[in-house]
């Protein structure tokens, strides 16, 4: 009987969970969705509950789906999206729905810990600035608005530390997701308890820290009857999920970089080495003894999602009358049609605050560059073109402390899109490689799963044997030069732009 690793991705928009063979072959997977909350300006939550009711349904789904023989799942692997701040008490039950890596309510805490602890104290441990979106501050927003929720709690968890938790009965920290928690060490992987302390956060409300493809314990009788898992599956820490997009798309050694394109968008530089920038993120990878230098914007496939569920009627009746295609496809075609540059239309993709290198809730999503000559087939190649050029300004500031791209390997469903996979090797001028799947996220959880329990002797071997390159997109220098003009203006834009949009958020909220 060939042996089966599941892995499952708690994403922003949904829950991806998929089922590989040992070569890394899709075998069957199921994608179900649950909302994000809104209930205040800067406010961005999520049922951790949803996230549970979500994955055991979508392995239900796929197991039936895919004919899969569930006595050959020989291990699984979780990832998770960012910057969570789950409190559970001790029997596990979440206390209040968790602010996700969007929500910017502690800004005023965030101020107040820098002017009380410094920044340079924060960043010489942390390797990351103190921003309202990471763990932190939203732990310390609990202490401080809902102290109850905050004595109650027993261990604050990561999104893949809860689903973990659900599957084992075992409340775990692993390693990549440390980041989002400024009293861990980003040389050591440790907790600095004194530093906890200092910040404001109960050591004891830290779980115990984990390597990513470490098996925390096995799926148990209860997870087995919710999920219909055989109880006794061996479950691994499971990582951060840029961090496992990245291992699933190839990444294990020193330079290599993944860019993404979730509902988010970035990129991942790999370093044997701890190197920190400010406006940048730092992260373990979930390989032992590596780092990931990350760049994380709001500008991914949410830009053209919202740009589709608002502006793109047309497309969808388009779609629906033609059967051949979906409407992001007809959307591609539209865009091609439109000049490199978009005859300057600009789109600044900043459509919840932006996150590297600006670290601005308050920046706004813009156009730039309309008239009556313009059409939304421009509207629709400037926002893949917006998108393209945040990646740009974060692998620029990469290159501030020494760190620079040659290629990229993308991942995400945007990878899917051929014009916006050129668009970006365009814009950067580096060639981009595009993996067989675009399943990375959750293939990089399973190979966690796969390496924990000895089936791949090494990271190298087990991306070797489950990651192919299907095409490569070779940058137009040509189209590189026009780019960078357009690129000046667009960094332009929002540096004269930045406080008119802090002063819409004032008025917005008398």
């Amino acid at each position: 009987m060939s042996k089966l690793l599941l892995g499952i991705d708690i994403g922003t928009s949904g829950c991806k969970v998929a089922c590989f063979d040992l070569n890394g072959k899709v075998i069957a997977q199921s994608t179900k969705s649950y909302p994000v909350y809104y209930p205040a300006p800067g406010y961005a939550e999520q049922d951790p509950y949803m996230w549970w009711d979500a994955v055991c349904a979508a392995i239900r789904e796929a197991i039936q789906t895919g004919r899969v023989d569930v006595k050959s799942i020989a291990g699984i692997g979780v990832d998770g999206q960012s910057w969570s701040a789950i409190p559970v008490d001790k029997n596990g039950e979440v206390l209040h729905k968790t602010p996700i890596w969007m929500d910017s309510r502690s800004s005023d805490i965030c101020t107040e810990t820098v002017e009380k602890v410094g920044f340079e104290k924060i960043f010489a441990i942390s390797g990351n600035s103190f921003e309202p979106t990471y763990s932190t501050p939203k732990i310390l927003w609990f202490k401080k608005n809902k102290p109850d929720v905050y004595k109650n709690t027993f261990k604050f968890l990561q999104s893949n530390s809860y689903i973990v938790y659900r599957l084992t009965g075992i409340m775990s920290q692993d390693i990549s997701q440390g980041y989002g928690l400024h009293c861990f060490n980003m040389k050591t992987g440790k907790w600095e308890d004194e530093f906890c302390e200092e910040l404001g956060i109960a050591r004891e409300k830290l779980p115990e820290i984990y390597s990513c493809h470490e098996v925390v314990g096995e799926v148990t009788d209860k997870a087995s009857e919710e999920t219909g898992l055989p109880k006794g599956i061996p479950v691994v820490a499971g990582g951060l999920d840029a961090c496992c997009g990245t291992l699933g798309a190839g990444v294990v050694q020193k330079g290599q970089t993944q860019e993404q394109g979730g509902q988010a968008g970035g990129m991942s530089i790999c370093l044997d080495e701890a190197i920190a920038h400010p406006k940048l993120i730092l992260s373990f990878h979930v390989i032992p003894d590596l780092w990931l230098l990350q760049g994380g914007t709001v500008g991914g496939g949410g830009s053209i999602k919202w740009f589709k569920e608002q502006l793109g009627a047309f497309e969808e009746s388009l779609a629906k009358q033609t059967g051949n295609a979906n409407a992001f496809q007809i959307m591609d075609e539209e865009a091609s049609s439109i000049a490199p540059g978009s005859d300057g239309v600009i789109f600044l993709p900043y459509m919840a605050g932006e996150r590297s290198p600006i670290w601005d809730k308050h920046a706004k999503g813009v156009f730039f560059g309309l008239g009556y000559d313009k059409t939304r087939k421009h509207m629709i190649r400037s926002v893949l073109e917006g998108c393209a050029y945040a990646l740009q300004h974060n692998l620029q500031t990469a290159e501030e402390v020494g760190v620079e791209v040659q290629e990229l390997i993308s991942m995400g469903g945007a990878a899917n899109s051929l014009i916006w996979t050129q668009i970006k090797a365009d814009v950067t001028g580096k060639r981009i490689k595009v993996p067989t799947s675009d399943t990375a996220t959750t293939l990089g959880a399973a190979i966690l799963a796969g390496v924990g329990i000895g089936e791949y002797k090494s990271f190298d071997e087990a991306a070797k044997r489950t990651v192919s390159i299907t095409r490569t997109h070779e940058p137009d220098m040509q189209n590189n030069e026009l780019y960078k003009k357009y690129y000046e203006i667009y960094l332009e834009l929002y540096d004269k732009l930045k406080d008119t949009m802090a002063k819409a958020d004032r008025i917005k909220k008398m």
